[in-house]
């Protein structure tokens, strides 16, 4: 009867492990949501900031969007941008955040800056480590 048990544990404990695993995939507005709630509970955000921000965060996907749909349809024809296009693009990125920075600057107190810099500085380098480890895998750059 022991054995029975241990091996209808074992077995279990095995499906468990079997089931697919990975994130759910979520759309732009459950993304933006989550944000800005992970956002509220870390800047104590006001109403009015709350609003400003998710408009914001909709825009950035609204472009990130476009920008991925661009390069999809480039690499779907076979088209691979040119040495200097990746310099115009990446400098493009840096002008893209640099104007976020700059605006969320605006909505946000001195005080809930500092901490969202902190915040972003901290998530980000989690993510490189993440990235060294191997546990999400980095994109080919081709």
């Amino acid at each position: 009867m022991k054995k029975l048990i241990l091996v209808l544990a074992i077995m279990i404990s095995g499906l468990s492990f079997a089931q697919p695993g990975g994130k759910e995939k979520r759309n732009p507005e459950q993304m933006i949501e989550k944000q800005v709630k992970e956002m509220t509970t870390a800047l104590n955000l006001s109403g009015k900031q709350q609003n400003e921000i998710k408009i914001l965060l909709t825009e950035q996907s609204k472009k990130r969007e476009a920008k991925r749909a661009k390069m999809k349809s480039a690499k779907e024809s076979g088209t691979k941008p040119s040495d200097e296009q990746k310099a115009e693009m990446k400098k493009k990125m840096i002008e893209d955040q640099l104007e976020m920075k700059t605006k969320m600057k605006k909505i946000l107190s001195e005080e809930q800056a500092k901490k969202w810099e902190e915040n972003r500085k901290a998530k980000g380098k989690k993510v490189r480590e993440k990235r060294k480890e191997g546990k999400r895998p980095v994109k080919n750059q081709e």
